[in-house]
């Protein structure tokens, strides 16, 4: 066996959740769960690695994600396949493979998991990172996208987050956003020689991607540049004018922004981000929290029919980030119970012991390889517990258990088979 030189360290871009964060991650996951599924979202899981041609299909072949961030690579048998680098594209796939097409639309899904992409590491932007999704299938009315805005709100909003703002914008439909790519070209044109390298080579494959640009030295063009909204057909000026509507009534704070595109290639009409505010009441790409949009021709684009979806996918790490940012308690676990072993025949007995509480649906915690009764009862008496249950020899013996109120000190003897109902009994007290 090779010997290591150097220590092992995590890849470049990725890191441990260590059991201290493990309560943030709780906490989202569960919030996440009980908000979709009170506007009616099923959990979907799809594979983290799918065939490479679903993102260059989906996602775009001009597109930053799939040129330069996605992880890629050929399997033994000769098919490339990509890890996931966004959860939308795998969840259109699912719902044309698994016949969701014949059931009563739209169809509603929610997701959680890690997603892939080879960029530079910064603060909130890592090369794994995990993801909320929702994604409603079937249905083109813009009250649903108002309605993925409001559950994702909502969720920050449970999650404890507060001063968040949505940026808006519509990319229009392939109609309208021919006229606009022409009029982007041309204002881009003659202003090639002041763009980075990057901007020059999307003005050619993608003009809409101009939008998309981080560089300092481009924002200035950027911000004058035509606005789509200028150009949209009626029926996605009606669209969009309704989705605004529907923000207006539910009192969510936004403002219009020509530059958010999302950089994906199946966006169509709306598209949106949510930011947190900082102290001045602005926003950077740093805070935002993630974002989506409507993407009515994936589906099709996929190989099913035409099918209308609109869907939205946050950073879970940026959620969490910024639950510590703003100081948010989260509780950890707190047992209500723990079990004090002493000798091998206290340690015996309390692993059955600690069982039959857990399976009793009483929190419990323990330290079963410490000797020390005052070493245990301090650990119990940090953890918040309100009653220990100590076994020594004896009370193996004699088949008995001590129960110790940790706030008065006082001790009862009980016998074994009796001490879960008195336990649940002094706990509901």
């Amino acid at each position: 066996m090779a010997k290591i030189k150097k220590p092992i360290q995590v890849p470049k871009g990725t890191f441990d959740i260590l059991p201290d964060d493990q309560k943030y991650w709780k906490k989202v996951r569960s919030a996440v769960s009980d908000v979709a599924q009170s506007y009616g979202f099923g959990r979907i899981d799809t594979p983290m690695f799918e065939y490479s041609d679903l993102y260059m299909a989906s996602v775009g072949e001009a597109t930053d994600v799939v040129e330069k961030q996605m992880y890629s690579f050929k399997s033994k048998g000769g098919d490339m396949l990509s890890l996931r680098p966004e959860g939308t594209a795998g969840v259109a796939r699912a719902y044309i493979e698994n016949g969701m097409t014949n059931l009563p639309q739209p169809v509603k899904l929610y997701y959680t998991g890690p997603m892939f992409r080879y960029e530079q590491p910064q603060s909130g932007r890592f090369r794994q990172f995990h993801q909320f999704g929702l994604e409603t299938i079937g249905d083109a009315e813009p009250v649903l996208d108002a309605q993925i805005i409001q559950a994702c709100f909502y969720l920050l909003k449970c999650l404890g987050l507060k001063k968040m703002v949505v940026q808006l914008n519509s990319l229009g439909c392939r109609t309208c956003r021919t006229a606009y790519r022409r009029a982007l070209v041309d204002y881009y044109r003659h202003r090639k020689n002041k763009i980075c390298l990057d901007c020059r080579r999307r003005l050619k494959e993608n003009p809409l991607r101009l939008l998309d640009c981080k560089e300092e030295k481009c924002q200035p063009i950027k911000a004058q540049a035509p606005n789509i909204v200028d150009y949209l057909c009626e029926e996605c000026h009606k669209h969009f004018k309704m989705v605004l509507e529907y923000l207006d009534e539910l009192e969510i704070p936004y403002f219009l922004n020509n530059t958010i595109v999302r950089g994906l290639d199946y966006y169509t009409k709306t598209v949106f981000e949510i930011f947190t505010e900082d102290e001045q009441g602005k926003t950077t790409p740093a805070n935002s929290l993630g974002g989506g949009g409507r993407y009515d021709n994936l589906v099709a684009q996929l190989g099913g029919k035409p099918t209308p979806a609109v869907g939205a996918a946050l950073g879970i790490e940026r959620v969490i980030h910024q639950m510590q940012k703003d100081q948010v308690k989260v509780s950890a676990f707190v047992p209500k119970v723990f079990l004090v072993q002493l000798g091998e025949r206290g340690r015996k007995k309390g692993l059955k012991l600690f069982e039959k509480l857990s399976e009793a649906g009483i929190k419990i915690a323990e330290s079963i390889s410490r000797d020390s009764i005052k070493a245990q009862l301090k650990i119990a008496d940090r953890l918040g517990a309100k009653f220990a249950l100590i076994l020594g020899q004896q009370e193996a013996l004699d088949e008995t258990v001590i129960i110790r109120d940790m706030a008065t000190g006082v001790q009862e003897t009980v016998p074994q088979g009796k001490v879960i109902d008195e336990v649940k009994k002094r706990l509901a007290k």
